[in-house]
C-alpha cells in the first residue's frame, strides 16, 4: 500500500508538472506573438514613413533700402509720401516653406505651404504619376512650376541671388500656375537620353482659380551633359502661347513710336495674345579655384498688360484697357565658389525691357499715351555665400537698381534711387 501510494503521488506529480508546463508553453507562445504583432504593426507604420517626405527651407531676411526701393519683406517706406524721403530698414520671413511628399508606386502627392508673418499660402499642390514600365515619363497635373526656362525652376533654397530676375518676376509671378504637364525623357541607353520634355496646358493665372476657357500652352525642350568628370552643361528653349481676357473694348497697340487704340465693340471679351521666345545655357567647371558656374537666359515676345503695369494680370483685365508690348529681357549670373571653403563670390546682371519699341525721350512724348511702364529697367547684384553647413546659409547681396531716364516722363528724369542690400540667413531642413 505505501508503494502504491508513493506511486500515484509521483504519477499526479509528474502530471501536475507537465499540465504546468503546457500551460506555461501557452503563455510563452502568446507573448511572442504578441510581440511579433507588434513589431509588424511598427514595420508596417514605418514604411508607411519611408513614403512620406517632409523637407522645407526658412529665410529670415534684413533689407536696407533707399527711398525709392522695393523690398521683399516688410512694409511700404513709411516716408514714400513725405516731401524728404528717407531710406528705411525692415525685418522678416522671406520664405517659409514646408513640402510633404507621399510617393506610393507610380504616383507621388506633393504639398507646399509658404508660412510668414503674412500669412500662410499654398506653393504647391499636385499629383504626380510615372508611367508603369519605363518610370521615364510622367504626367504632373494640379498647381506647380510653369515649365518655362531655367530660373522658375531653380529652388530658391539653393539660387544664390535672393531673388530671381525682374524678368520672370514681371512675367511669371508666383512661378507657378495650375495646369497639367507632360514630361518625357528618353531610356538611358537612347542616344537621345541627355534630353527633356515638358510641355502642359495651362489656366493662365498664377496660383488662382481658373477664370477662363481658353488654355495656355507652355513647352520647354532642356538637353544636359557631362564633360569628363568635372564639366557639364545645359541648354534650354521655351515657347508659351496664351491669352488675357480683355474686360474693356479698348486695346492699345504700337504704331510707330505711339500707342494707338482699337475700340471697336468686337474687342470687349476677346483674348489679347500673350506670347514668349526663351533660351537657357548653363555651364559649370570644377577647377583649383574652385567651381565655376555661369547661367544666363534670354526672353522676348508680346505681353498684355494695363497702361501702368506690364506685370502679369494673373487673371482678366477688367475695367481698364488693355496695352500690348513688344518685350525683351535676359540676364547672366556668375557663381565662383573659393576653392574647397564654403564661400562663394556672385556676380548677376539683368535687364527688362518692356517696350523694345521706344526708348529715352520717346517715352512719355505728347500724344503717345506712353509713360513709365514702357521704360528699361536693370539691375546689377554683387554677393557672398557663407555656406555654414549643410543646413545653415548665409547671405549678403547688393542689388544697383537703375531705370530709363526720359524728360518726359515726370519722376523719371533722372535714375531713381532704389538700391537695396539684402542679409538672409537660411536654414534647411
Amino acid at each position: 500500500m505505501e508503494m502504491n501510494r508513493i506511486f500515484y503521488t509521483a504519477l499526479l506529480t509528474m502530471f501536475a508538472s507537465s499540465l504546468s508546463m503546457n500551460a506555461q508553453e501557452e503563455i510563452e507562445k502568446t507573448d511572442i506573438e504578441k510581440l511579433e504583432e507588434r513589431t509588424s504593426n511598427i514595420e508596417n507604420k514605418l514604411t508607411i514613413l519611408e513614403k512620406l517626405k517632409v523637407s522645407g527651407y526658412i529665410q529670415t531676411q534684413y533689407q536696407h533700402g533707399e527711398e525709392d526701393a522695393s523690398l521683399k519683406v516688410g512694409a511700404a517706406n513709411e516716408t514714400a509720401k513725405s516731401e524728404d524721403k528717407e531710406a528705411f530698414d525692415r525685418f522678416g520671413i522671406r520664405r517659409g516653406r514646408i513640402k510633404f511628399t507621399y510617393t506610393e508606386g507610380i504616383a507621388s502627392g506633393v504639398f507646399q505651404l509658404d508660412i510668414t508673418e503674412k500669412g500662410v499660402g499654398i506653393k504647391d499642390a499636385y499629383l504626380s504619376i510615372k508611367d508603369p514600365w519605363i518610370n521615364r515619363c510622367a504626367i504632373q497635373a494640379g498647381v506647380f512650376d510653369r515649365p518655362f526656362g531655367y530660373e522658375i525652376g531653380y529652388s530658391s533654397s539653393k539660387r544664390e541671388s535672393p531673388e530671381r530676375s525682374t524678368l520672370f518676376q514681371t512675367l511669371f509671378p508666383d512661378e507657378r500656375d495650375l495646369g497639367v504637364a507632360l514630361i518625357l525623357t528618353p531610356k538611358k541607353e537612347s542616344a537621345f537620353s541627355f534630353l527633356k520634355l515638358t510641355t502642359g496646358l495651362f489656366a493662365g493665372n498664377g496660383i488662382k482659380q481658373d477664370t477662363k476657357s481658353l488654355r495656355d500652352f507652355i513647352g520647354h525642350l532642356e538637353a544636359s551633359k557631362t564633360i569628363g568628370s568635372n564639366a557639364k552643361w545645359g541648354l534650354g528653349a521655351s515657347y508659351y502661347l496664351g491669352g488675357v481676357f480683355q474686360g474693356d473694348k479698348s486695346v492699345y497697340e504700337m504704331d510707330g513710336k505711339s500707342f494707338r487704340v482699337d475700340s471697336s465693340e468686337s474687342n470687349l471679351g476677346e483674348y489679347a495674345k500673350r506670347q514668349y521666345f526663351g533660351v537657357d545655357g548653363r555651364f559649370e567647371v570644377e577647377s583649383p579655384i574652385g567651381t565655376t558656374k555661369l547661367t544666363a537666359e534670354y526672353i522676348w515676345g508680346q505681353q498684355p498688360g494695363t497702361a501702368g503695369s506690364s506685370k502679369s494680370p494673373n487673371g482678366p483685365i477688367e475695367n481698364a484697357p488693355t496695352y500690348i508690348r513688344n518685350f525683351a529681357g535676359y540676364y547672366f549670373m556668375l557663381v565662383q565658389n573659393i576653392g574647397t571653403s564654403p564661400f562663394s563670390l556672385v556676380g548677376k546682371y539683368d535687364c527688362y525691357d518692356a517696350n523694345t519699341d521706344l526708348s529715352g525721350d520717346e517715352i512719355g512724348a505728347a500724344n503717345s499715351n506712353t509713360g513709365k511702364t514702357d521704360l528699361l529697367k536693370t539691375t546689377i547684384g554683387v554677393g557672398a555665400l557663407w555656406r555654414i553647413n549643410n543646413a545653415l546659409k548665409l547671405t549678403a547681396y547688393y542689388d544697383i537698381n537703375k531705370n530709363e531716364k526720359s524728360e518726359n516722363v515726370k519722376g523719371y528724369e533722372d535714375d531713381l534711387k532704389d538700391d537695396l542690400f539684402t542679409l538672409r540667413l537660411q536654414y534647411k531642413f
